[in-house]
């Protein structure tokens, strides 16, 4: 199976798809390459219009959905790496992921919520999904987003 089956599988899990456009949250540039190296915006849970998963974790947002949150703005950042660059399978590594979460004074479960976006990493590229992570508790993200993801990837050699 190809990254790109196993992101489609991973989405539809979710019951997304990224088939469409995926709007952006702002003016800005969603993909930034120099080099074989490419930076992805922070992405929240965007489905669509809506942002899915709003709120304070640990207040008003279970863990759980502080997860999905996580699981979806992961894969937004990934189908835009798969517009730049035609594939998943274009992708040599993701050596590094930042995770925010919006949460509430006494939420410490930061990195469990950043642990589905790694989980999810790892299950379409596999070792080449292994990255360093910083976890980070904020007082408010755009939206009103419970969590938002960049990532750093890079891709094959001579892959355009």
């Amino acid at each position: 199976m190809s990254r790109d089956t196993d992101f489609t599988a991973a989405a539809s899990a979710l019951g997304l798809s990224f088939d469409g456009e995926i709007r952006l949250g702002g003016i800005y540039a969603p993909v930034v390459r120099d080099g074989n190296t490419l930076y992805v915006s922070g992405q929240v849970p965007r489905v669509g219009e809506v942002v899915a998963v709003t709120g304070r974790a640990g207040a008003d947002v279970p863990l759980d959905e502080a997860q999905r949150a996580a699981k979806i703005c992961v894969l937004r950042g990934l189908a835009l790496l798969r517009r730049a660059l035609g594939s998943l399978d274009a992708v040599r590594a993701i050596p590094k992921m930042n995770v925010y979460v919006q949460c509430s004074e006494h939420f410490t479960q930061h990195s469990e919520v950043g642990d589905a976006a790694s989980a999810l990493l790892h299950a379409i590229f596999g070792e080449a999904g292994a990255h360093a992570r910083t976890s980070i508790g904020v007082y408010q993200l755009p939206k009103d987003a419970t969590v938002e993801i960049d990532l750093v990837a890079c891709a094959l050699e001579g892959r355009t």
